[in-house]
Parts: C-alpha cells; sequence; structure tokens
C-alpha cells in the first residue's frame, strides 16, 4: 500500500507521464504490486531549500512493513537518482521521510489493514 507524496519546486507542463514513471519506479523499488501503490506530485514554486528556490523536493513514502534500516538507504538512493534525472534534483537538495504507521493505523476500503491483515 506504498503512497508517496511529492512536493517539489520543478514545474512539469505535464505531470501525468512523470507520475506514471514515478509509480512505475516506486514499485519496483519498494518491492511492491503497483496495483498497491499511490503517487502524487505537487508542484510548489515557493518551496526552498538551503536558502534558494533551485531545483528541490520533500517527499513523504508511507508503507507497511517495508520501512526498515537499510532497506530505506536502498530506496533512498533509488529515488534520489530519479529525482535527479527525471526532475533535475541535485541529491543534496531533498529530504526524504518514511513512515510505517502500523496497520491498525492505516484506512483501507472502509476499514483498516490491521482488520485486513490482521495486527
Amino acid at each position: 500500500m506504498p503512497s508517496l507524496e511529492l512536493k517539489t519546486n520543478v514545474p512539469l507542463e505535464d505531470p501525468k507521464p512523470f507520475l506514471l514513471e514515478f509509480s512505475s519506479i516506486a514499485a519496483k523499488t519498494l518491492r511492491k504490486p503497483e496495483l498497491y501503490v499511490s503517487v502524487s506530485y505537487h508542484y510548489n514554486e515557493n518551496l526552498t531549500f538551503d536558502g534558494s528556490f533551485d531545483p528541490a523536493f520533500l517527499m513523504t513514502v508511507t508503507s507497511l512493513d517495508n520501512l526498515k534500516p537499510g532497506l530505506t538507504d536502498e530506496y533512498s538512493k533509488s529515488f534520489f537518482e530519479f529525482f535527479r534525472e527525471k526532475l533535475g534534483i541535485e541529491g543534496d537538495r531533498g529530504y526524504i521521510t518514511f513512515l510505517d504507521p502500523g496497520r491498525a493505523f492505516l484506512g483501507h476500503n472502509a476499514t483498516t489493514f490491521g482488520t485486513i491483515f490482521g495486527k
């Protein structure tokens, strides 16, 4: 159920092709079926990093059961490379926050994953 929310000051003329590729990369990187992956892109021209408006990003990855030390290093590397290639954002111009709220704290289909899969 990974959810990835990207905020960036890099405008995209048409974000839809980027989002489809981002979804595919997220599924591959996080080793989850794309069926369960949700990504979003939020352009914010006022996002600053290190006191400048140079290309930058903030991203939150919310996922269950696979955000473990070591793996998050691997995930970070993959996403930073993708953003460098696709958005021109250098590796020192962003942060990724990894969150695993626990099954009982993530709702889906009018219930929670705690109910669906057990606690």
